[in-house]
């Protein structure tokens, strides 16, 4: 796969106001043909130090044939959508159009090349964890880490049990509401048991949903309500990282570039 890490490296070649010079960052060029788009890799004279400058040698990577022009403008630092957009095309190069008009392509579209990083969070309510971590990937924050989530989301309703965590869910029995009276079946993880054992003893019986519980897959990341918990290393053998039930985007995000980057050097 052909990805450019930048968009200023692509040139597009739609006219010649300094006749056959191209920009000094440029390395490929889309140049518009009767047919479409053709995608052209160069190499620029290295005598030079102008800003516009001769090429040296090129060479056709895609025809016009094997090019289409994604109709939309997108978002070109989510580079995860790009290559699932480019598959979807069902050609060989696919070019985009930035929000701002520049331009870019992916040749030969492999998902395979990206990082997985498995995501483990719960419902309900809202899926904190998950919810960030796509939003921050359609404005393109994760784009320079070329990685894919995968987005593990248990729905503890399903557990069947008598009284759940918090109102705040949704639930009509709670443990920040209502008093226990022996023998439930709670669902909540360690802190519950805590909680339950502290204010009426051991007459109940848990039903885990920590998401931490989970995991069985990695690098991952997953929220946890133990502060102490937080941060990347191993959790039962699995390498990732782990942060707190409210921690902020910026938390999030700075918890994702860390835990690639020390995956990678592993």
């Amino acid at each position: 796969m052909i990805f450019p890490e930048h968009c200023k490296v692509v040139g597009i070649a739609s006219t010649r106001p300094c006749g056959d010079k191209v920009y000094a960052l440029s390395r490929y060029l889309l140049r518009e043909t009767e047919g479409g788009y053709e995608l052209l890799e160069i190499a620029l004279d290295p005598a030079k130090k102008t800003v516009m400058r001769d090429i040296v040698s090129s060479h056709v990577l895609a025809t016009p044939d094997e090019v289409c022009h994604y109709p939309e403008k997108v978002q070109l630092n989510d580079r995860t959508r790009l290559v699932r957009l480019a598959l979807e095309s069902g050609y060989r190069c696919t070019v985009f159009t930035g929000l701002e008009e520049n331009m870019t392509f992916v040749l030969d579209p492999d998902l395979s090349e990206f990082l997985t990083v498995h995501v483990y969070d719960v419902i309900p309510p809202r899926p904190t964890l998950s919810a960030a971590l796509k939003e921050m990937e359609v404005i393109g924050l994760f784009g320079g880490l070329s990685v894919v989530f995968d987005h593990h989301i248990r729905d503890i309703t399903t557990m069947h049990a008598d009284i759940y965590p918090c109102r705040a869910a949704g639930y009509t029995r709670t443990l920040d509401a209502d008093p226990m009276q022996g023998g439930e079946r709670v669902a909540g993880c360690l802190t519950a048991t805590q909680f339950c054992t502290e204010c009426y003893g051991t007459n109940f019986t848990l039903k885990n949903i920590c998401p931490l519980e989970q995991i069985k897959e990695e690098p991952f990341i997953a929220r946890c309500c133990r502060a102490e918990r937080e941060g990347v290393g191993t959790w039962n053998g699995k390498f990732g990282a782990i942060v707190h039930w409210g921690a902020s985007p910026a938390k999030i995000a700075r918890s994702v570039q860390e835990l690639v980057s020390q995956w990678r050097k592993r």
